[in-house]
């Protein structure tokens, strides 16, 4: 009787729920609501405006999806007339096709009743303009394209309109959308029902509050930015910016980072710079940046997250520069992307659902707090755990002591958290010369080759494929993202890693194994030689022969 009782936690059943919403989160095997989704839902569904913040992996996506869902059909029993009744604006494009992914399969049990349409791809306006005239129950689109269509009068929802979302809005002034939301809101009904979806509650978030919410309900979780340490291991390690490529190189040909990683760089060229590096030593990693069509991106993201590759190299210049230079640098990337340059509804290091990330490799170091906290956000997601590592050069410091500044107060100690990486760079000197002739050859010509190739076959592959594709969805699950396609020679002395040069501490830790029995991919490593004798010895003719020659030569040593 003295025992406390434990706290009861709300099951997504005893939320009044439609059936069908129930058999897809069943599906979906969501067995119990996040914290953020018992909290919010329940009020979402008595229909108040609803502000939640949480961290990155708490399921902010559910909290809105799942009551719009319920909501929609309750009203389509009695509706005479299709119309567009929800509003889903996210600030990237590749926010846009998570969240239209996920209410495909949250209406996987009502598909004929709830229908989605995602308005983000890079087509003409023209060509979504009938699919708008269906009146899909739910559009979802980034501010500046659901503008487009409202002002080009594909899109009518003066009269309809009954929910509105906005997700990651800490994100959306900062990629330029200020003028767009208010322009937008003219063209909203003046009563709806608002979500906003944030991370942080910045000032950018209290602007946009004042903007779309009536009177709305704060779920605020009283937790810190990052996961704790049982969670979230986090390591930075101090070195010169060349002894980044040989630092990686060393950590990856070693196998001390295992699993999926996330390597983050400042910019496009230092992407394919790296690229081409790994290249040289005979390691396979993607790029993805906004130069990419949005397709490739996607598809990229996908395939990482079904395991065919373990190493992605991220620019997120959009999301992770605007922290150091406010309002300007979001109007200068915005009239960046217009003059055709890089994509402005682009984004990696926020809100995109990398999935079972081990690691997090900030390669450079990242412009704000905030910019590292969504960047280290991508690992240690939901209940798994993570790593995140960070290289520091001298000119870096200033950046990474105002980190440490700006989280001391999630932590009685912040000292203890971010931990001091344990790597004795005179100890890998062995890997030095190997690394300095990849460096090399990873010239400025090299790279704008690498750069100009890699996005002339990614629109290639995009576009003039896609079709083919839809006829063939196996062609698309093998189709690879990590070629160099010739622009980096492999130098086969760079590509093994000889025991002599490796230190005598990590040889014991690197989880190599025995030569021959197996690879950095994981596939038995089998010679020319054992090829020919596996093939001989499977031919019973030539097996027996192979046998009776034994025994013959057997007898003659014998003999004599």
């Amino acid at each position: 009787m003295d025992e406390e009782k434990e706290e009861h936690v709300l099951q997504f059943y005893e939320m009044g729920l439609d059936e069908r919403i129930l058999k897809a989160i069943a599906k979906l095997n969501w067995g119990t609501p996040t914290l953020i989704q018992e909290k919010a839902i329940p009020l979402a569904l008595e229909g108040k405006d609803i502000l939640a913040r949480a961290r990155t992996g708490t399921g902010k996506t559910g909290c809105f999806l799942i009551p719009i869902i319920h909501k929609l059909l309750e009203t389509k029993r009695f509706a005479k007339e299709q119309k567009t009744r929800a509003l889903i604006m996210t600030p990237s494009k590749e926010l846009c096709t998570q969240a239209y992914d996920n209410l495909q399969l949250l209406t996987s049990y009502c598909a004929k009743e709830i229908r989605g349409l995602d308005i983000s791809g890079q087509v003409a306006l023209d060509s979504q303009k009938s699919l708008l005239l269906d009146n899909p129950d739910v559009v979802v689109g980034t501010p500046s394209r659901i503008l487009a269509h409202l002002k080009a009068g594909n899109m009518v929802l003066k009269d309809s309109l009954q929910m509105v979302v906005v997700d990651e809005a800490d994100l959306v002034f900062s990629f330029g959308y200020e003028t767009d939301m208010k322009a937008l809101l003219t063209y909203l009904p003046k009563i709806y029902q608002a979500f906003l979806m944030s991370a942080t509650l910045s000032e950018d978030v209290r602007s946009i509050k004042r903007m779309i919410l009536h009177n709305p309900v704060i779920v605020k979780l009283e937790e810190t930015s990052l996961p704790d340490s049982t969670q979230l291991t986090q390591y930075h390690i101090k070195c010169e910016d060349e002894d980044k490529f040989l630092l990686l190189y060393t950590l990856v040909k070693l196998h001390l980072i295992r699993g999926k990683s996330l390597v983050f760089v400042k910019s496009v060229d230092r992407c394919y710079k790296l690229k081409l590096f790994l290249g040289h030593v005979g390691i396979m990693a993607c790029v993805i940046n906004p130069e990419l069509p949005i397709n490739s991106r996607c598809h990229i993201v996908d395939q990482f997250n079904t395991g065919m590759y373990d190493l992605i190299i991220a620019s997120d210049e959009a999301s992770l520069d605007p922290a150091t230079g406010g309002k300007n640098s979001a109007k200068e990337f915005k009239a960046r992307s217009k003059s055709g340059q890089k994509d402005s509804e682009y984004g990696v290091a926020r809100g995109i659902d990398f999935q079972s990330v081990s690691n997090v490799i900030n390669f450079d170091f990242p412009s704000s707090s905030d910019a590292y906290i969504h960047r280290v956000g991508r690992t240690a997601r939901g209940k798994n755990q993570g790593a995140a590592l960070s290289f520091v050069s001298v000119g870096e410091m200033p950046k990474f002591e105002k980190m440490k500044q700006d989280l001391s107060g999630d932590y009685a100690d912040v000292n203890t958290i971010f931990q001091p990486f344990n790597f004795k760079m005179e100890e890998i000197e062995g890997f030095r010369y190997r690394a300095r002739d990849a460096y090399r050859a990873a010239t400025g010509a090299a790279v704008r080759k690498a750069r100009l190739g890699e996005i002339k076959h990614e629109m290639f592959t995009s576009e003039k494929l896609k079709t083919y594709f839809n006829e063939n969805p196996r062609d698309k699950q093998v189709l690879r993202h990590d070629a160099t396609r010739g622009l980096t020679k492999l130098q086969q002395h760079l590509k093994n890693v000889p025991d002599y040069i490796v230190p005598e501490t990590l040889k014991g830790k690197t989880g190599k194994k025995k030569k021959g029995s197996s690879n950095y991919t994981g596939k038995k490593v089998v010679t020319k030689t054992q090829q020919k004798y596996k093939k001989r010895k499977a031919d019973a003719l030539q097996s027996l022969e192979l046998s009776s020659s034994k025994r013959s030569g057997n007898k003659k040593r014998k003999k004599n």
